[in-house]
């Protein structure tokens, strides 16, 4: 028996201000509070489903550099030039964690500055 991944946690200032972000990164619907976490995921599945849900959970505590660990974000339906433009008019923006310029990916944070990178390769969108 194996485990799988249900849920991503990301502590954050502001669980609305992230949650509406990448509730239009990913195509999620807010799930519901609890005490003052907010959790997003796939419409109609939520929890358990098939793919992980983000609880954006509330913490006063400031981000110290770098995360050790990022989401990466594959395009499902346009090219990697649209998708960027798309989530930078979400709210994303692109950062410098010291890139060559020859990457085929884009590294962006969102907008309380966690890292997440927009890979180049497009891929099938997740069914629920």
């Amino acid at each position: 028996m194996a485990c799988r991944i249900t849920e991503l946690v990301i502590d954050c200032a502001d669980p609305q201000r992230l949650a509406d972000f990448w509730c239009a990164v990913l195509g999620y619907v807010e799930l519901g509070w609890d005490g003052e976490d907010l959790e997003i995921g796939p419409p109609g599945t939520g929890f358990g489903g098939p793919q992980p849900t983000l609880v954006l959970s509330r913490s006063t505590e400031p981000k110290r550099g770098k995360l050790p660990l990022h989401l990466d974000v594959s395009p499902t339906d346009r090219d990697q030039d649209a998708e960027l433009e798309r989530l930078l008019a979400a709210g994303a923006r692109k950062i410098d964690i010291g890139q060559t310029g020859t990457e085929t990916w884009h590294v962006l944070a969102d907008p309380e500055g966690n890292e997440f990178c927009l890979l180049r390769r497009r891929v099938k969108a997740a069914e629920n």
